[in-house]
């Protein structure tokens, strides 16, 4: 894991080995002390947010809407980025922590974790298309995993909007906790 710390407060992590079982988000995880474990106050989850034919979904923090996992705390998490959402008038979906991608171990762990997708292998609905556009019947990124996979398989709407988020999260719990 490349680890980054800002004053001890924010701490950018990029993990290698997701594909793989997660293995960089579980060691770094498992190596933390309980110390700094408790220290840890929310983990944003970041993963695939710029899918061609996006979708706008926030990780189900407090379970009420899918067979979600999130640990204590998530809700919270998904609250801040469900009520951006809205104060720019975009509607979102939410999406379970079904145990798919980094934010797994930290859950796990107990903190509070939450975040931001677009949709993999999954096939857009007519009625997604409604509310975001794009493609029915067709996955929300038909390069998932794929040769096309590349920096020109991207949405560029879906990105500018996610990393609004992104920063409007990161800036809320940063100045909070």
């Amino acid at each position: 894991a490349l680890d980054v710390e800002l004053e001890n407060q924010v701490r950018f992590i990029w993990f290698g080995a997701e594909e793989s079982g997660l293995v960089g988000s579980q060691f770094y995880v498992d190596s933390l002390t309980a110390r700094e474990t408790k220290d840890i106050a929310v983990m944003l989850n970041f993963d695939m947010i710029a899918s061609p034919n996006a979708g706008w979904f926030v990780y189900d923090g407090d379970a009420s809407d899918t067979a979600s996992t999130g640990s204590t705390g998530s809700g919270v998490v998904e609250d801040v980025f469900v009520d951006y959402f809205e104060s720019i008038g975009r509607v979102t979906k939410p999406t379970a922590f079904d145990g798919r991608s980094d934010y797994d171990a930290f859950v796990a762990a107990g903190i509070p974790a939450g975040g931001l997708f677009t949709g993999a292998e999954d096939i857009k609905t007519a009625d997604e298309v409604v509310l975001w556009g794009g493609e029915a019947g067709v996955a929300y990124d038909p390069c998932y995993h794929a040769a096309c996979d590349t920096i020109d398989n991207v949405n560029l709407v879906a990105l500018d909007e996610m990393s609004d988020a992104l920063a409007h999260a990161l800036l809320t719990f940063a100045m909070s906790t």
